[in-house]
């Protein structure tokens, strides 16, 4: 099933969100042709994993990452991924991709039947570290930026990048309140997991 582009609203041009910070990331492409935007899949990420605050993960999406500034950057070192939003401790909102286009967020993945969740899925990542609590703030964005992509594109399903990918992932892991989230959100109980 093909949906039309999404048309221009006071929150959305072009797949990107008013409300947003927005920082391009070169790490994406195009969905495939007749691609349903109806999933979102959360993540949480860290850099250095367990630090918050710095502009790590934003050099990571934007591919500025010093490769030699932490030892740890050398596990990671000429990774090219992206996700379309970023939510930090403090609830500021980063969008890297425009939700049109595909981000580089799930990889192998599979969900509701459908292979390579990244052709039809919007990635949100949260500041955070997997098995973590994550804040109040990233909450009642996080639900608010749900709610306002619900308008545009047909939503009907949200998920951990541990569903999509169990073998491999575990964010945003057992911190994150699914039920507290599905709460503020106020979708379906069939939207879940």
């Amino acid at each position: 099933m093909s949906f039309p582009p999404v048309e221009p609203t006071a929150l959305w041009q072009d797949g990107w969100y008013g409300p947003a910070n927005r920082l391009d990331s070169p790490n994406f492409g195009a969905r495939p042709t007749g691609a349903c935007i109806d999933l979102v899949v959360i993540h949480s990420i860290s850099l250095p994993p367990g630090q918050y605050g710095g502009p790590e993960v934003q050099d990571l999406f934007t591919n500025q990452l010093d490769w030699d500034a932490h030892p740890y950057f050398s596990q990671i070192r000429g990774l090219q991924v992206s996700a379309h939003f970023f939510i930090r401790r403090d609830g500021t909102l980063i969008q890297f991709v425009s939700a049109n286009d595909r981000a580089w967020h799930a990889g192998q993945s599979a969900y509701r039947g459908r292979p390579q969740c990244n052709d039809d899925s919007i990635g949100i990542e949260l500041e955070g570290l997997e098995g973590d609590i994550f804040t109040e703030a990233q909450y009642v964005q996080l639900a608010r930026l749900c709610q306002d992509l619900h308008g545009p594109y047909p939503i009907a399903h949200v998920a951990g990048h541990e569903h999509v990918a169990p073998e491999r992932k575990q964010d945003p892991g057992p911190g994150f309140a699914w039920e507290r989230f599905q709460k503020l959100v106020n979708f379906p109980d069939s939207y879940f997991p």
